[in-house]
C-alpha cells in the first residue's frame, strides 16, 4: 500500500519537526526522541517490505 508507506513518512518527518521544536522550547525529552526514533524504524520497515 503506496499510500499508508506515504502517510506514515509524512508523520515520521511530522513528529520529528514537533519533538524538535518540544526540545528547543522545552528542554530535551528522552522519552520523545525515544519514541520517534521507534517511529522511524517502522517507516523504514514499511518502505523495505514495499520494495522487496
Amino acid at each position: 500500500m503506496p499510500g499508508s508507506t506515504k502517510a506514515m513518512g509524512v508523520l515520521t518527518v511530522g513528529g520529528l519537526v514537533v519533538v524538535t521544536a518540544y526540545t528547543v522550547a522545552l528542554g530535551g525529552n528522552g522519552w520523545l526522541w525515544f519514541g520517534w526514533i521507534v517511529l522511524g524504524l517502522i517507516t523504514l520497515g514499511m518502505v523495505a517490505t514495499r520494495n522487496s
